[in-house]
């Protein structure tokens, strides 16, 4: 049998009625559609969603990027296991969204984009906001989405777009390939009709599978543990998505082995657990990128060790140190040289800790000591009383104080990832949610906004800088409009904090990271005095947007303010000045950035003796 729709309603149809299932756990896989409509989706997707209703319930996004960051942000709160639909005209609604999907394939995240497309019948051509490439006929700005998406199409009839939806769903669901998926839908055809086959828009529950690991590479796994005197494990983004931190804290209690985390592994283990070392690599702490060193063997555990985790090949320094990689994706199992281990991480786990006891009384006593340490030192940070403005870190350790363990930070750039991932103290597997695989400036409030809606029952705490603030803060206008309650923290250190370090540490004097006047031709030189800060109000900014807004003077006003925002029942900004000079120590890390080879400037050249030198550490993994 079958029905006669358009195709668009035919696509909204079948997705509110697919489901996924894991570990006998059967849940809805989309759980609504972010939308803001134009000419190029309203008459098709917007007419099909408004049919739906509450079945694929729509939200309104002020900005497509923003509303592709809240759905990635959800899916990553929900373990992958969910996701959102996310629909824009053709044109810079489109465009707008390619940037949401360069994150969403980088960290790993489903979404499906549904982009309007120009004209498929050619008729009216060029239609408004058409790009037309004089050498092919059948281009569109929604071919920029081709590399940045997990899987691409264009639906150019409406009968494509059942082998289209099907392709998506596999692709959406998969452990090892998920991220962006789209499908390019122009506006003619999704008005138009076909008999859609009652099987397609028949319930249909996709299996999440647990891949278990290869017996071969398993034993040769475990013989590498038992011989190992300074094995260290480094847990990543797939040891939480898999449901892995229980599994995982037994293998460190059984093995003993020490445990470091990567930026999407923080809160694999709770901070406080005898085991857990906190933050390795660029950003690490002084306590797991000192075992990390002298490691004879790592395990990376769902991680794709990008080059902040390895410090850019510069940390794991012991001649000889070899590597376990398990993960379900064969491209990340094969890094560094290593014995690849393609398996689910929760298995994977689960038989390695067959291994048995592996750490010696000598090394665990020097993890604990390495722990104590790092401990006073977080507490020396958050406690600084920098004068005559806080520093960063103190603002972190309010947040972190006014926290619950269940609750959630939120970041994603700037100076601020850094900072949390050394010191934030995370007790809860979703407590920590940094997206720093794109790193990109203005996620937080969005991002916040979607980790809100996948779990209203925790307070969630955005952190942001100024820069990220001004990028995108139209979001704070949803969170209102959805009744979704943020605790957003703007740390106001006037410019781009992080570049303006990176400026510096080149020999650039800051150059054009300050947000100050012009003056004699300076755009924000360090050097330069007495360059008066932009009149930025960003209370009132806020408040416009409405949201309560609060300028906190000092630590005291920023705790003071926290509790009053956790009692608000809607979304609040608090902005707090600090000093933008006063930073974390790297604790010895390194991240490759290269200074210019020739310049006049002495401070460049400077920089570049000092790369130079730091060069000599990095190595081949092979």
């Amino acid at each position: 049998m079958t029905v006669r729709l358009t195709a668009a309603q035919a696509l909204v149809r079948f997705l509110a009625a697919q489901y996924v299932e894991r570990d006998g756990v059967e849940r809805r896989f989309f759980d609504g559609a972010w939308a803001i409509f134009g000419h190029g989706n309203l008459a098709g997707m917007g007419e099909a969603l408004l049919a739906c209703g509450d079945e694929l319930r729509t939200y309104q996004g002020k900005n497509e990027q923003a509303m592709v960051h809240a759905a990635v942000a959800y899916a990553r709160m929900r373990d992958r296991l969910a996701a959102f639909v996310c629909t824009s005209s053709i044109g810079p609604g489109a465009t707008n969204m390619v940037t949401g999907a360069a994150l969403a394939t980088i960290n790993r995240l489903p979404v499906l984009l549904v982009p309007g497309d120009v004209f498929a019948s050619r008729r009216p051509d060029p239609v408004l906001q058409q790009l037309e490439v004089p050498w092919s006929g059948d281009v569109s700005v929604n071919d920029a989405f081709r590399p940045v998406s997990r899987y691409w199409d264009r639906i150019t009839r409406p009968e494509q777009v059942i082998p289209a939806a099907l392709a998506a769903m596999r692709v959406l669901t998969s452990t090892a390939d998920t991220g962006a998926v789209t499908l390019s839908f122009p506006q003619d055809v999704q008005t138009e009709t076909l008999d859609v086959p009652d099987a397609f828009l028949e319930k249909r529950v996709w299996q999440v599978e647990r891949r278990a690991p290869d017996e071969s590479a398993l034993r040769r796994a475990i013989e590498l543990l038992r011989a190992a005197k300074r094995p260290l494990v480094v847990a990543g983004g797939g040891v939480i998505y898999s449901g892995a931190t229980d599994a995982l804290r037994r293998f460190v209690a059984a093995t003993g082995i020490p445990e470091a985390e990567t930026q999407a592994g923080k809160g694999a283990l709770p901070f406080d657990d005898d085991a857990a070392l906190g933050a390795i690599g660029a950003t690490g702490t002084a306590a797991a990128n000192a075992i990390a060193r002298d490691a004879d063997l790592v395990i990376g555990i769902g991680t794709r060790w990008s080059d902040f985790a390895t410090a850019s090949h510069s940390l794991f320094a012991r001649p000889g140190v070899r590597f376990v990689n398990v993960n379900v994706a064969e491209v990340d199992a094969g890094k560094l040289g290593g014995l690849a281990l393609v398996a689910d991480a929760k298995l994977a786990l689960e038989r390695l800790a067959d291994a048995g006891p592996i750490a010696t009384d000598a090394y665990r006593a020097e993890v604990a000591r390495l722990r104590e340490e790092w401990g006073r030192e977080v507490a020396h940070l958050y406690a600084l009383g920098h004068q005559p403005l806080p520093a960063q870190s103190e603002v972190i350790g309010a947040v972190d104080d006014a926290a619950g363990p269940r609750d959630v930070v939120v970041c994603a750039a700037g100076s601020l990832p850094g900072d949390l991932h050394k010191l934030w103290r995370a007790r809860d597997p979703k407590s920590y949610h940094v997206e720093y695989g794109y790193s990109c400036m203005g996620y937080e409030i969005a991002g916040g906004l979607g980790v809100k809606l996948a779990a209203p029952d925790r307070e969630v705490f955005v952190l942001c800088g100024d820069g990220s603030y001004l990028m995108m803060s139209s979001e704070i206008a949803t969170a209102v409009q959805e009744a979704v309650k943020l605790i957003v923290v703007l740390v106001d250190n006037h410019g781009h904090s992080s570049i303006g370090g990176l400026s510096r540490s080149l020999g650039l004097d800051g150059f054009a990271t300050r947000y100050a006047e012009r003056r004699a031709g300076s755009l924000g030189l360090d050097s330069v005095e007495g360059l008066s800060p932009l009149p930025l109000d960003f209370v009132k900014g806020a408040e416009s947007l409405g949201a309560i807004g609060v300028r906190a003077h000092g630590i005291a006003e920023l705790r003071a303010a926290l509790a009053e925002a956790k009692r608000a029942s809607r979304t609040t900004l608090i902005a707090i000045e600090v000093d933008r000079y006063a930073s974390v120590p790297s604790y010895g890390s390194w991240w490759e950035v290269p200074p210019a080879e020739a310049s006049d400037r002495d401070a460049v050249r400077e920089a570049r003796a000092r790369y130079d030198e730091a060069k000599r550490a990095q190595r081949w993994h092979v």
